[in-house]
């Protein structure tokens, strides 16, 4: 088990691309821009896509825009040497000034704090993504979304399938699915190859939907059971299967669902956060018949399986936190059921 003495160490084993991801990017040729860099997982993604380029001799070809509002994000992309440029996506004259390239890949977007503002949501989930759309309209697309699109399933289902209907409740999950509509549409006007990736929910030892609950149970604070099973993947293979995604994208753009092969309790993982971090969890509320679940069997066809098991990430941020490494504090609101952020 790797020994995660500081956050640099944690960001190397993440980052370390594996043959499959330099095998894929060998055969995407040409620069390739990240939009909406700054967030959570686009240093990761950056990092892991510099390395992959470095074996390929290719290490001047990855652009990183974004607003950049933190100069800690800022400072990480300039640390590593990765090339950036700050600009503002939802300025139509800014966007059009981006240098185009062959391969993109979209994080950008805007969850929390939008429960009240859902002229937010219109702008950054939607608006945004038509500019980005028309104006990388010959390029190769991978975009960001996510599982929440799908409607609430039993928990016993294995979880919603690509091809299910979406019916997403509330204003976030409503926007994440115009969102996708945005790119469909520039796909089918103008033949953009692309892949939508309907992502839930990523680990990093510093948040996600684990690092919540192993807080949670750390500090004595009742679990709340409502949303009592969810899909988590580590943040490395996740990145991982990103990546690859691009070799799959077409028009119409392919949906791939990436997250984990197991439907996991929530009050099982707080159980077993209790006796790695000598305590126990308290509870409160019971557990739904339905939850945000989803099927990952297409990607794990194309692209192989997630390597790193529920345990390893469990016993990971146990240790984490146990020594007393920093998080961002940055809960993911799993619990939260009407869709309102």
């Amino acid at each position: 088990m790797p020994l995660f003495s500081n956050a640099r160490e944690l960001d190397e084993t993440i980052t370390r691309p594996s043959d499959q991801v330099v095998n894929a990017l060998g055969r995407c040729p040409g620069r390739i821009t990240i939009l909406g860099a700054g967030g959570k997982m686009g240093f990761h993604l950056a990092r892991m896509l510099q390395r992959a380029l470095i074996e390929l001799e290719r290490e001047d070809q990855l652009l990183a825009v974004s607003r950049f509002s933190s100069s800690d994000s800022l400072h990480s992309f300039r640390q590593a040497g990765i090339a950036t440029h700050t600009a503002d996506l939802c300025d139509r004259e800014e966007v059009a000034s981006l240098p185009l390239t062959p391969w993109v890949f979209f994080l950008a977007g805007v969850k929390f704090g939008t429960s009240n503002h859902p002229e937010l949501l219109t702008r950054m989930n939607a608006e945004m993504p038509r500019l980005v759309a028309e104006h990388y309209a010959d390029s190769t697309i991978v975009a960001m979304s996510t599982g929440c699109v799908y409607s609430f399933v039993n928990r016993s289902s294995g979880g919603s399938t690509e091809t299910d209907a979406t019916a997403p409740p509330g204003d976030y999950a409503q926007s994440c699915l115009d969102r996708e509509t945005a790119f469909i549409q520039g796909s089918t006007s103008h033949g953009t190859r692309c892949c939508l990736i309907r992502l839930n929910y990523s680990i990093d030892l510093r948040y996600g939907v684990l690092m919540d609950i192993a807080q949670q149970v750390l500090d004595n604070v009742p679990v709340n059971l409502e949303t009592g099973y969810v899909n988590v993947i580590w943040q490395g293979d996740a990145i991982e299967q990103i990546i690859q995604a691009v070799t799959l994208a077409d028009t119409p753009p392919q949906i791939l669902n990436i997250t984990g092969s197991e439907t996991v309790s929530v009050r099982e993982i707080a159980l077993e956060f209790g006796k790695r971090l000598n305590r126990s969890p308290q509870f409160s509320g019971i557990e739904s018949e339905t939850c945000w679940l989803s099927n990952n069997q297409k990607a794990c066809k194309l692209l192989g399986p997630p390597t790193t098991s529920l345990e390893q990430m469990l016993d990971w941020i146990s240790a984490w936190l146990t020594a007393g490494r920093p998080t961002l504090n940055k809960p993911t609101h799993f619990q939260t059921r009407d869709g309102n952020y």
